[in-house]
């Protein structure tokens, strides 16, 4: 039996929306540049949650800590900013990835946090001490 063009197309619009079924929330695993442009974080699976670590740290200027200097746990100090877990806790709701939390090394300080793809290409990163918000966009990479 031969295929026809048509059937192979409809087979492939067919196979490409039973990957992408209405409700589910878009992919967030890749490499992600921050809203500053400073580092790549790589977003990725964590078990059950999303979880994000630094992978390159692009700002080159001399005094830019490689350890994180800031945190309020002084027996954490001396652990390298590349390969540091600054998102955790994230899990898929129909908004985005929500109950996690986002460090931020330059100031040692923790937030209840948000992640929402706007597009493909954009993250909107939000994080929360009390009421007052702040949202950043990153960039995907990968």
């Amino acid at each position: 039996m031969t295929t026809t063009p048509l059937i192979a197309a409809i087979g492939l619009v067919l196979a490409g929306s039973a990957a992408a079924q209405p409700g589910q929330t878009p992919g967030i695993e890749g490499k992600w540049l921050t809203d500053d442009g400073k580092a790549v974080v790589v977003i990725d699976r964590c078990g059950e949650e999303i979880c994000g670590k630094i992978a390159t740290v692009l700002d080159k200027r001399r005094n830019v800590p490689t350890v994180d200097i800031e945190n309020p746990d002084q027996s954490l100090r001396n652990r390298p900013i590349v390969g540091l877990k600054i998102l955790s806790g994230f899990r898929a709701d129909r908004e985005g990835w929500r109950g996690g939390k986002a460090y931020d090394p330059k100031t040692g300080r923790s937030y209840r946090s948000t992640l929402a793809l706007d597009g493909a290409r954009r993250l909107v990163v939000t994080g929360c001490i009390l009421f007052i918000c702040r949202s950043m966009i990153w960039q995907r990479l990968s």
